[in-house]
């Protein structure tokens, strides 16, 4: 399961402060579990992991088995945010790296994203993959109307209904939207969608064990079963209310090294490809929970050692204004060794018999400590292995640390009213009716 040390944090942290925060982290704490704190009407991610009913896994397995009947063998899931990136992590982090190039027969069908992205080319290319293959769509969207999203489903469900005529397009589409109102609501009622609903309770970037994520990884042939179970053995280890909690201790930890020390930016490290997107939903999760009321830390990430030839330099002499937070993983789940070479004109012999993974488990070490002394304090999440039943547990853990730490800092973790300026500037620019006034008032600034 998950545990954390915070021994790379020591040197820079006094004792009595880390004691000072822990206080207000289990204060933080006993907001969330008291469900009384700001966004608490978001609160229903909490409790996913133990309370999701095996019917719903059912059904989602029934849309897979029935897509497959059909030979379906691409599944496009179109979402923005919390309505993909969680989905993606998962599939992204338990996927073999190259189950696109290995030979033979799929047993699942390839699960592709769109709607994360108003790119011609991206939608364009992605329009050619989809001629060439047996599709079916699944598009996720409370309202229906956020505009990523929207034009790529009309764009893609007008491209199935032309391949496949519109009963059975409609056979190929399922949404996962609001149980009453809104556009996608009204459009699947209409032309008869499969439907999942997206809870009222849960915000979009805590999603991820909801349909939202539940079904495109089965349809991508996870199993969702042990990936509840990791996360609900998380959920009833961090709702005992103690110092020892991890995401209590990770909470605190943070907002000390931001608060006292100036500690401005997170960057959360991993030592596997695997985990690109994990990052990418983490940064969502923390960024879009904290960064409010011209607070929060900055989350960024990194996939090590790829980026030490990057931005290596950066972390290790720039500006100390970060800290580390690195996911580490104990067990490979391949085995590979380093053989002997006679000429040994690459002067590796004296790695000869190891597992390449040793190398890498020595390389994150000496990275710590070079980090260390170099200024860059380090926390460390280890898992043991990267399988179904541990990414539950730190999809979980993560989630759970980022309530507490929102807390901490005395923002509302499950609001983001920032999102919306840029859209209403991008409505106006495109002349959508209702914006008239702020089209006019846009286009007068960009004269100047």
């Amino acid at each position: 399961m998950v545990k954390l040390d915070l021994g790379g944090c020591t040197s820079f942290v006094k004792d009595a402060e880390y004691a000072e925060y822990l206080k207000k982290a289990l204060a933080a704490f006993d907001t969330l579990e008291s469900g009384k704190g700001e966004g608490n009407d978001f609160l229903g991610w909490k409790h996913l992991p133990s309370e999701t009913p095996d019917s719903l896994i059912r059904e989602c397995e029934a849309v897979r088995d029935n897509w497959i009947s059909k030979g379906v063998n691409l599944v496009v899931v179109i979402g923005i945010g919390g309505s993909y990136l969680g989905a993606r992590c998962v599939i992204e982090a338990l996927s073999h790296n190259f189950s696109k190039q290995l030979s033979g027969e799929k047993k699942f069908p390839e699960v592709v994203f769109a709607g994360n992205n108003l790119s011609e080319e991206y939608l364009g290319e992605l329009a050619e993959l989809v001629g060439e293959r047996n599709a079916a769509l699944v598009v996720i969207s409370k309202s229906g109307t956020t505009t990523e999203p929207a034009v790529a489903f009309r764009i893609l469900k007008c491209q199935l209904e032309e391949a496949y005529g519109r009963s059975e397009a409609s056979a190929r589409i399922v949404a996962i939207t609001d149980a009453h109102k809104g556009a996608l609501k009204t459009l699947s009622s209409q032309e008869g969608y499969k439907t999942f609903v997206v809870p009222d309770n849960v915000g979009g970037r805590f999603s991820v064990l909801t349909p939202v994520g539940i079904l495109p990884i089965v349809l991508a042939g996870f199993d969702i079963r042990e990936i509840l179970s990791g996360a609900a053995e998380m959920e009833k280890s961090l709702a005992l209310r103690s110092e020892e909690n991890p995401a209590v201790r990770y909470a605190a930890m943070r907002n000390l090294l931001y608060s006292t020390y100036g500690k401005k930016i997170e960057v959360l490290v991993s030592y596997n490809p695997k985990f690109q997107y994990f990052g990418e939903w983490w940064k969502q999760l923390f960024g879009e929970s904290e960064g409010k009321d011209k607070k929060g830390l900055f989350p960024a990430s990194v996939n090590f050692t790829t980026d030490l030839h990057s931005m290596g330099q950066f972390i290790q002499d720039g500006s100390r204004v970060m800290f580390e937070t690195v996911i580490n993983i104990l067990k490979s789940n391949r085995s590979v060794v380093i053989g002997s070479d006679e000429g040994n004109l690459d002067q590796l012999n004296y790695l000869a018999g190891q597992n390449v993974e040793h190398c890498n488990a020595m390389a994150e070490l000496g990275t710590k400590l070079a980090h260390i002394d170099g200024g860059v304090p380090q926390l460390e999440v280890t898992i043991e292995k990267i399988d179904a039943f541990n990414v539950g547990g730190l999809l979980y853990f993560f989630e759970f640390a980022c309530g507490i730490s929102a807390y901490i800092l005395g923002v509302n973790p499950f609001n983001q009213p920032g999102v919306e300026a840029y859209k209403k500037n991008m409505f106006a620019l495109l002349h959508k009716p209702g914006y008239e006034e702020q089209t006019a008032a846009i286009e007068k600034r960009l004269e100047k």
